[in-house]
């Protein structure tokens, strides 16, 4: 059976993660502005292209920072050919989905996703694991679905990107923020520890080497990571202040 041609736009860390499931499934095209993606392209046999020939494909995945989405999707626009699934893989979904909307064409149809795992999460497989799916526009969604249900086997989660950013808000944004404090306190390596706080560590070293550009836009592009931050330090003075009586 001929595969789907499947072109993935940015081969950084989860870029590149996300190939190596894909592979199996798809005749991939692999395309990055900023590194040369040749050992991931063996490694997966796919395709090095350049921003034409992976937005040429059927299926389009952008893997860029949400920072970086609507120059990347301004530039891909007039290359999209009619029919096209294009899918965003981002940890933030109001603005991504706002800006597909606003800027493809009627005839491209599109998804937008959050895998709630990474390389570090997913190391030993990702069977089983979360991925948010919002439908954005166009009838492709269930199909995009029925895919990861029943090929990835990961457990599949349908909402809109308002209720996607704002669960995001704690369940992402308060986890790596807590994390960069406890990373930040440089902590030696202790003999006495409970399973709390090994617990704790282990949920730290899964985030502790995410990009920047992973954090900023998990704190800034959010548009409810504010509130949740906010909450999260009043909670943290006002538990201080108690300790302090």
């Amino acid at each position: 059976m001929i595969k789907q041609k499947l072109g993935i736009i940015g081969t950084g860390a989860f870029g590149g993660f996300m190939a190596k499931h894909l592979a199996p499934h798809f005749s991939l095209t692999l395309h990055d502005a900023h590194k040369n993606p040749a050992a991931l392209a063996k490694a997966c046999k796919a395709k090095i292209g350049n921003l034409r020939e992976a937005a040429l494909c059927d299926i389009v995945v952008l893997a860029v920072p949400v920072q970086q989405f609507e120059s990347v999707l301004k530039k891909i626009v007039p290359l999209l050919k009619s029919g096209t699934l294009v899918i965003d893989v981002g940890s933030v979904k109001t603005k991504p989905a706002g800006l597909m909307k606003a800027l493809l064409p009627k005839s491209v149809d599109c998804v937008g996703t959050h895998p709630l795992f990474g390389p570090q999460s997913g190391k030993k497989g990702i069977a089983g694991l979360n991925i948010a799916v919002c439908d954005i526009r166009g009838k492709r969604g269930a199909c995009v679905v029925k895919f990861l249900k029943n090929k990835l086997k990961l457990r599949t989660f349908i909402v809109t990107p308002e209720i996607h950013d704002r669960q995001m808000a704690y369940v992402h944004a308060l986890s790596h923020l807590i994390a960069k404090v406890i990373v930040s306190l440089n902590l030696p390596p202790f003999e006495l520890t409970t399973k709390t706080f090994e617990h704790m560590m282990t949920a730290v070293e899964m985030v502790r080497y995410d990009s920047d550009d992973l954090f900023n836009a998990i704190g800034r592009e959010n548009p409810f990571a504010a509130e949740a931050k906010d909450r999260f330090f009043k909670a943290a003075h006002m538990l201080e202040e108690k300790l302090a009586k």
